[in-house]
């Protein structure tokens, strides 16, 4: 129910009816919870469709997270009373660093909630101030949308504009690149430092959307593999090798990654690495002491779980930005012998549902020894 919190007396509007179920939206609030407060930001009034979870206490915001993780784990991975850690306390303003935007008159815009319009912003609280500024200068005119991206550490900026950059403006030292471009071979990057590494990641390479948040993954993933033998460090999903550079330093590296955008530049952020650009699910693995797997939204799947098995690694780190995966590929791993050993809630995206999570996976010796015979 779009709107409403736990334990609250509401009214609402149905969207949609289904056999098992309904989905609807919050019109009256009769009976709030003591966790409703009044969105920070000017644009939610408007129709902003940006941030759906305005309308509750950040602190309320990771329990409710926290929460969603429990359940999944217990009810899609069958772990028994799983623990989940809230994780470290990340600003919940001005901290994204990649913002996508549709373009409406001209102008930056975001969607409106349960629509296709668009609606022209000034600034965005989310957003990184090195962004707001293109937010607020930039005219995109004839164009469809707009990714903006910056480097914190360095103040590198760049804007992609779809389908043409042509006629844009942005403020000075902006980088400014038509996705036409790229697609005829253009190159462009910016760099950002993460734990005292720096990286470059190009215009169509993912990376996470804030560098507080990368460097509080990369703190969750090394505990989560604390204790693990040494040996080869396998990086699947390893974009562009942000786990391999800091985690999997000291160690021999196999980053195993599909985007030839991101693996061009895993060679230049991890150049001791052996990069192989394949699907996870098709690659044939290597025998290797730990694992860590950051894969998209819909998770794992049968096929990378088991070669990911494969490596006959003890321990393994999960980094999920799904919990519905998370707990489909829980039952996947225990299949292999892997043993939930808790999972910490890193909160990337305040105001919003979505969760990411690290989790522990411990497989024993002789389980290992079982399955290689």
């Amino acid at each position: 129910m779009t709107g409403a919190l736990p334990g609250e007396l509401v009214s609402v509007a149905l969207d949609e009816e289904r056999t098992r179920y309904a989905r609807g939206h919050v019109v009256e609030v009769e009976e709030p919870s003591p966790a409703r407060v009044e969105p920070p930001c000017e644009y939610v009034a408007q129709g902003c469709g940006g941030c759906t979870w305005q309308h509750i206490d950040a602190a309320a915001q990771r329990s409710l997270k926290v929460d969603i993780v429990r359940d999944a784990l217990a009810r899609l991975g069958h772990v028994d009373e799983p623990s989940v850690d809230p994780g470290p306390d990340l600003p919940a303003t001005h901290h994204r660093t990649t913002v996508r935007m549709a373009v409406v008159d001209g102008r930056a815009a975001f969607r409106r909630r349960h629509s296709h319009d668009a609606l022209a912003v000034e600034q965005c609280l989310v957003a990184h101030p090195l962004l707001n500024d293109i937010i607020a200068a930039g005219r995109f005119p004839g164009a469809e949308e707009v990714t903006m991206r910056c480097g914190v550490s360095t103040g590198d900026r760049l804007a992609i504009v779809a389908p043409s950059a042509t006629g844009s403006s942005v403020p000075d030292g902006v980088v400014l690149v038509g996705t036409d471009e790229l697609q005829a071979g253009h190159r462009a990057w910016i760099h950002e430092e993460v734990a005292g590494v720096r990286f470059r990641i190009s215009a169509r390479s993912f990376f996470q959307a804030r560098p507080d948040g990368a460097a509080a993954l990369v703190a969750a993933v090394a505990a989560a593999i604390a204790g693990a033998p040494d040996g080869l460090f396998v990086d699947a999903y390893g974009g562009v090798g942000l786990f391999s550079a800091t985690v999997g330093s000291g160690r021999p590296v196999s980053l195993v990654e599909w985007s030839a955008s991101a693996v061009a530049d895993a060679k230049v952020n991890v150049p001791d690495a052996k990069i192989l650009r394949l699907d996870v699910a098709r690659w044939r693995p290597s025998p290797a002491a730990v694992v860590v797997a950051d894969p998209a939204r819909t998770g794992l799947g049968r096929k990378a779980a088991a070669a990911l098995a494969g490596t006959g690694a003890s321990h393994l780190a999960l980094v999920s930005c799904d919990p519905a995966s998370l707990g489909r590929d829980t039952a996947l791993l225990a299949g292999h012998g892997f043993e939930h050993d808790g999972s910490t809630l890193v909160d990337l995206f305040p105001h919003t549902p979505h969760a990411e999570v690290v989790t522990r996976f411990i497989r024993d010796a002789p389980q290992r020894r079982r399955r290689d015979q």
